[in-house]
This record gives structure tokens, sequence and C-alpha cells, in this order.
């Protein structure tokens, strides 16, 4: 599996519960070995590290947590804990911490007197602010969201959206976007990985993705997706994704690929280009229908 994510752009992951997109998540950071392969930052290898030079060369990686409340200490202070990833990272001095996170709250939209709350006294739109600031005062050249918008109403995943938005432009930001939300996906990112079972299947342009999708399990996806137009969601794929302890052989989706043929079962599908800009992994993407229902 492949992946490059140019700097300043928005990069979505998407896939059912279990594709392993925080896997994927955890092993860029360095919390989890890779089994084979390289990660390269700017150009340099981060990867196969003692886990203190993997800390070192991969602190430009930061991740903010799919559940941000229960990422913060109920028994601290919200400036206490943003003080405490400054020390880790050698930033020691009392003045310079109070100074650094009193700007970084003003950049998220906070007042410096949030420093002062506990995390029950924050609402979730605070908290998600709260755990953008957090990395943010590390200065971070790649931030990994994990459902940033998730169990956020719509005038707040709005809002967090906008400040994503803002802050990307702001401190020229790289974002890796994972994400059950198709339609935020769709918003606010400009290449899109779909992944099934541990690898990629489908890779392009955010715009061409949704537009054109070449993979059935894409398609399938885009189909099952809430719609807000009053149409009815498409029927959703029969059974749940294969344990990767006994992979599929040949291409990972054949049992459940209503297009596979005895081909599908007997090889793994090399990676094509269907259009620029535009990567499948299909022995039948060609048989694909191009006309598409949008999704919401």
């Amino acid at each position: 599996m492949d992946l490059a994510v140019a700097p300043g752009e928005t990069f979505g992951i998407v896939g059912e519960s279990g594709c392993g997109k925080t896997t994927l998540a955890r092993t860029l950071l360095g919390l989890q070995r890779e089994a084979a392969g390289e990660i390269l930052l700017e150009g340099r290898v981060v990867s196969g590290q003692e886990p203190v030079a993997a800390r070192r060369m991969r602190a430009a990686v930061q991740y903010v947590h799919q559940d941000p409340g229960a990422a913060l200490d109920p028994w601290w202070r919200v400036g206490r804990t943003l003080a405490e990833g400054l020390a880790i990272h050698g930033v020691t001095d009392r003045a310079e911490q109070e100074a650094r996170i009193a700007e970084t709250l003003a950049a998220v939209g906070l007042d410096v007197a949030m420093a002062a709350r506990y995390p029950h006294e924050l609402s979730g739109g605070q908290q998600r602010r709260i755990g953008l600031a957090r990395i943010l005062l590390l200065r971070p050249k790649v931030v990994i969201l994990d459902e940033p918008t998730a169990g956020l109403d719509l005038s707040v995943q709005a809002a967090v959206l906008r400040l994503l938005r803002d802050l990307r432009a702001r401190f020229g930001l790289t974002y890796i976007f994972i994400s059950h939300d198709l339609s935020v996906v769709r918003r606010v990112c400009d290449r899109v990985a779909v992944m099934y079972l541990g690898r990629i299947v489908e890779e392009g342009s955010a715009e061409a993705l949704f537009r054109e999708p070449r993979h059935p399990y894409t398609r399938a996806l885009l189909a099952a997706a809430p719609r807000l137009d009053g149409q009815a969601a498409g029927p959703s794929l029969p059974g749940d994704p294969p344990s990767l302890r006994a992979v599929p052989s040949g291409c990972r989706f054949h049992p459940r690929c209503a297009m596979a043929v005895p081909l599908c079962a007997a090889q793994d599908p090399a990676s094509e280009a269907a259009a620029p800009d535009h990567i499948v992994a299909c022995h039948r993407w060609r048989d694909v229908p191009t006309e598409h229902r949008d999704a919401a």
C-alpha cells in the first residue's frame, strides 16, 4: 500500500469500522511498529527506529483524538494539561508556557479563561477546540484528525470545520482526515483514499472519486450514505469485513462483491490508473458503470 500526502493538503481516509484507518494512524505516529515497508517524512525515513528516536523524528506528526473529552485528565484544569505537553517537549519556563497557551487558545477561538476550567465544564465543541490547541502548541506539520466531527450537532460541526480550514491556512498544516461521514469528507478533503481490510482499494481527488467511483466497494459506501434530499439510501453491504487474521485470497473484497468472478478469488488486483490522479485496485473496474448517483 503506497500513500503520499502533499504538504498543505487535506487527505481523507474512509472505510468501514475495522478496515485499518486508526491502525494506520497509530503506525504513522510511531505508536505501532510497521510490519513492512517504510514511512518517510519530508523525504527522511522515520520508520524502523527505536521508540525514543521514533518519537523525536516524528514530533512533527500529531494526533487529535476521536473523543477529546476522554483524552483530557478529568482531575486537571485545561491549562495544566496544555502545559504538560509543552514541558514534555522541553518548554519548561512558566511565563513562556502561559504566553503560548494564551496565544493558542485565541487561535482556536477560545478565551484564555478556559485554561482554568475542568474538562467536564466544557461543551463538546469546546473540547474539540482544546484538543486542537493541545497539539498546535507543539507546532506540528502533519495533524491526524480521527473523526473530528463525530457526535456534534450540525451547527457546531460547521464551526469546527471552518476552524480546521482557517488553522490549516494560518499554520501551514497538512491534515490526514479519518472519517465515516462521507458528506464531510467530500466538502473538506482535497484527495481521498478508500480502505478495505488494510488495503487502499481506490484513491483520487475528492471531486473525481465522488463523481465517478470505480471500485464496487466505493460505490457501495456512497450508495449506503444517508441522503438529505429525501431519497432513500442504497442497500448496505452484506456481511461484515473479514478478520485480518484470515484475509481472503485474491481480492479482499470478493466475498462481498456482487461483481466478483473466479479471477477475483484467485489473484490480488494491482493498482491501476483509471484516470489522471485516480487509482483503483479491482479486476473489473472497467466494467463498473460510470453513471453514479451522488451521495449527500
